[in-house]
């Protein structure tokens, strides 16, 4: 089935994921290249989730208590770059933070993909579920692509991602090795407390943003890489509104892909070329704001 094609179609999400609804980095450049093309399962019957005000959303699974008191920061960010002394409060930054954005990957791009209301709040709490089962729609910080997901087999029956289905990926990732990681990382330190304020409103007091953000990165390095065709079933989803068209989805077949966390699964369905590609995009980025790793090789 063409990209171009508007006849409804099965959709791929992850089981259990919500219904579909930043950074001024290549980070959120990379994650959109992750998100493009994932659509999400959305019941016409109920409204539209509302933008997170100042907690995880309601749908968020809670966060695990930490395993010990954090002693710091690991990776400080104020070594990268001093943080703007005349950054906006964070009800406010939505603006500031879009032009950072404008200026980094083009207005254009800003338009196409990224969704500007409470964008620092969604990046965060995104970046925290990736690494988890379910990211919640509410905190979304990417547009939803008209695309639809292409699979090869007889309908019913076990199928494999079709080969050209990657081909929607392309341009995005393309967008996401264009930009420089040392100049995003910079706009990133600029940012910072925005972030980090996001962060310990999701209910992380005294833990650091940047800690976890590479820990989510290490943890998307790690998605495996089939070396065939990636086999998915279609699964329905019945709901208690009845509907005239029954809501379906796909799920992987091989149980280890199935149980994967939000993010790695994202990661498989881009397609092994660019799988890869994105994985080096984050080395690149994780070489730049993991400073303590910087700091240890700096050291005689």
């Amino acid at each position: 089935m063409p990209d171009t094609d508007t006849r409804e179609a099965p959709e791929f999400r992850p089981r259990r994921e919500a219904p579909i609804g930043a950074i001024a980095a290549v980070v959120l450049v990379l994650l959109v290249a992750a998100f493009f093309g994932w659509r999400w399962y959305q019941d016409q019957q109920k409204p539209v989730e509302p933008v997170p005000v100042a907690a995880a959303p309601n749908d968020a699974p809670a966060p695990p208590p930490p395993a010990a008191a954090p002693t710091g920061p690991q990776n400080p960010v104020d070594a990268l770059a001093p943080p703007d002394a005349a950054l906006p409060k964070l009800a406010d930054s939505d603006a500031r933070v879009t032009k950072a954005l404008t200026e980094l990957i083009g207005g254009k791009h800003v338009a196409e993909f990224l969704r500007s209301d409470g964008i620092v709040r969604r990046f965060v709490a995104t970046v925290d579920n990736l690494a988890r089962e379910q990211a919640p729609a509410s905190a979304w910080p990417v547009q939803p692509t008209a695309q639809r997901f292409i699979t090869e087999g007889p309908q019913g029956q076990v199928q494999t991602i079709a080969a050209n289905n990657a081909a929607r990926y392309n341009g995005i990732v393309l967008l996401a090795q264009s930009v420089d990681p040392a100049k995003a990382a910079a706009v990133y330190a600029k940012l910072y407390p925005l972030f980090q304020q996001a962060y310990e409103e999701l209910g992380y007091p005294g833990r650091y943003f940047n800690d976890r953000l590479i820990a989510v990165i290490d943890h998307l390095l790690q998605a495996p890489e089939p070396a065939g065709p990636v086999q998915v079933r279609l699964v329905e989803v019945k709901g208690d509104v009845p509907s005239t068209r029954p809501w379906v989805r796909y799920e992987y077949a091989d149980p280890k892909l199935e149980s994967m966390s939000s993010g790695q699964k994202i990661m498989v369905r881009m397609g092994l070329e660019n799988e890869r590609k994105v994985k080096a995009s984050l080395r690149g980025l994780r070489q730049q704001i993991a400073t303590a790793d910087i700091a240890k090789k700096k050291q005689p």
